[in-house]
């Protein structure tokens, strides 16, 4: 059983995609990967995970949020976890 995982990064603020922005894949204590979104504020981990749970942990632009930090509970399939970002909130969601 294979997991594919992505996100996507929106400066809410500015209506504009973040791009640059760090994310790190954790599981079970160990660094599983790390991302770094494109211009368009979208990253793709370029490696399959096992299921199990994960803690994504964002490091947005934002001058209040330095850091976002989820956890997942992964089964077989893709995951796509954008994040919405700005000075005065943030939410995230399991996107397609």
């Amino acid at each position: 059983m294979t997991v594919t995982l992505s996100t996507h990064v929106l400066d809410t603020a500015t209506g504009r995609p973040a791009s640059g922005v760090r994310v790190d894949v954790l599981g079970d204590g160990e660094v599983a990967g790390m991302l770094v979104t494109d211009a368009d504020g979208r990253a793709r981990l370029d490696r399959a995970l096992t299921p199990g749970t994960y803690r994504l942990v964002f490091h947005p632009p934002s001058p209040f949020f330095t850091r976002v930090e989820l956890q997942v509970e992964l089964a077989e399939g893709h995951y796509h976890v954008p994040l919405l970002v700005s000075p005065f909130g943030c939410a995230s969601y399991r996107g397609s």
